[in-house]
């Protein structure tokens, strides 16, 4: 893991030196309290009340009891959230996610000014939509949006692929959008508009229910995603995208050859780490687990081919 005192150049040569194949991406010690706070989360996100929180937080004790070493933390994760929300007989999220639908939707127009004064509007749009990636209620319990999409636009990448995920980009025929949270899907409307105008067809993925904050077929309609591409469901409600749980659709659309594979967000990268595929994580390393595997600060944004060895540029 690079220390304070690391410019963003010196986090690029670490990563640069491992194969995102060799990473552990498994549940670790340290995803234990992480589980445990995320419930809390969850419980004060929900309004439960004082007798129902305790009996929650003693009902997941016994899922993340269960959780399996050999599995990513995304699955622990998802059987934890279907408990609480059976539980409270509610999303414990869906106001906030209405919330940061209704606040990014409010930076919308200065957004698409940004992108349209810039010289070079696709690295833009994807720097905006990897600044997105900030609005994570599995992680925080508020968010600077405002700070971040500054910091997204002035600091590099630590890990930074934009020249060749352009190159891919331009090549692609179908583009397939792996998308992560409500609020975040404003910004990234901004990068599927700007692959839209290189003449690309975008297929936006939505998770098929609730799960934490993660984007549903009703947030995309929320902010009008409909209205500019195509947008499906992958079929279940799991943290992340995993694979064996998905819909026929979604998987036979992932393994086109000729389709870029676009993953948001850390729980997409989690699950999707090891696909042969070449796939494109733009997401921000806000988990110290997965920061301290890349090697890298924890907080560090990153646009990352994967699925292919040498990513290093």
């Amino acid at each position: 893991m690079t220390t304070q005192g690391d410019s963003p150049r010196a986090q690029v040569i670490k990563y640069s030196s491992m194969k995102l194949s060799d990473i552990d991406m498994n549940v670790h010690v340290d995803c234990f309290p992480c589980f445990l706070r995320q419930a809390n989360i969850a419980l004060s996100a929900g309004e439960a009340d004082e007798q129902l929180w305790r009996e929650v937080l003693k009902a997941v004790l016994t899922d993340i009891k269960a959780a399996e070493f050999h599995k990513s933390p995304s699955h622990a994760s998802t059987r934890m959230h279907r408990r609480i929300r059976a539980m409270l007989g509610r999303d414990p999220f869906a106001k906030l996610k209405t919330l940061y639908n209704d606040e990014a939707l409010a930076l919308l127009p200065s957004l698409k000014e940004t992108v349209r004064a810039s010289s070079d509007p696709l690295t833009t749009a994807a720097r905006l939509a990897i600044a997105g990636n900030i609005i994570d209620f599995g992680i925080f319990q508020s968010v600077d949006i405002e700070g971040t999409v500054k910091r997204a636009l002035s600091e590099p990448l630590g890990v930074d692929h934009s020249e060749r995920f352009r190159s891919d980009v331009e090549k692609a025929g179908d583009i397939l959008y792996l998308l992560d949270n409500s609020g975040e899907i404003v910004f990234d409307m901004l990068l599927i508009a700007e692959m839209q105008k290189l003449g690309k067809r975008v297929t936006a993925v939505v998770r098929g229910g609730p799960i934490l904050n993660d984007v549903t077929l009703k947030d995309a309609m929320h902010v009008g995603l409909d209205a500019l591409c195509e947008v499906m469901d992958n079929g279940n409600d799991s943290v992340g995208t995993v694979l064996e749980e998905a819909s026929d659709d979604l998987r036979e659309r992932f393994a086109r050859s000729g389709t870029l594979v676009i993953s948001k967000g850390q729980g997409n990268f989690e699950t999707l780490i090891h696909e042969a595929r070449p796939i494109y994580h733009l997401f921000q390393a806000k988990c110290s687990v997965v920061a301290s595997m890349l090697r890298l600060e924890r907080g560090t944004m990153l646009l990352m081919g994967g699925g292919m060895e040498g990513t290093a540029e």
